[in-house]
């Protein structure tokens, strides 16, 4: 009997587990369907993003679909910072480690600026890079 009660502890961890890898399941296969729309994207367990054209358009991950999403165009932004910690880095040579990492579209006419959260620094770097070069070509 002892025995018995000392696995349900185990028990219920396994069926908690199995929920959340199914409700993570559901947030990737409901990204998957939202990005068939874009030319580029990306998800993590922090944000989805999507480009299209000069059309960004970001939001949270749910297993219903994105929720919150936003949209503006690289035509406003001014500039695009990677912030880690909260301090703007360089995009060509990103520091290694960061607890919060985010890309910051800086817009011109107001003191707006978006953010949008990413896991890991080589992602939000590159996706800097390829946004930045989008900037140029204006």
């Amino acid at each position: 009997m002892e025995h018995g009660l000392l696995w349900l502890p185990l028990l219920a961890m396994f069926f908690w587990l199995a929920w959340q890898g199914s409700k993570e399941y559901q947030k990737v296969e409901a990204y998957r369907s939202w990005a068939e729309q874009f030319e580029r994207a990306k998800y993590d367990i922090y944000a989805v993003l999507g480009q299209k054209g000069n059309n960004i358009t970001w939001g949270k991950p749910t297993p219903k679909g994105p929720i919150k999403l936003e949209t503006f165009s690289l035509d406003d932004v001014q500039t695009i910072n990677l912030l880690v910690d909260e301090k703007s880095s360089n995009l060509d040579s990103p520091p290694e480690k960061g607890r919060q990492i985010e890309l910051e579209f800086l817009f011109p006419e107001s003191a707006k600026s978006v953010k949008v959260p990413f896991t890991e620094i080589p992602l939000a770097a590159e996706w800097g890079k390829y946004l930045q070069s989008k900037l140029g070509t204006r």
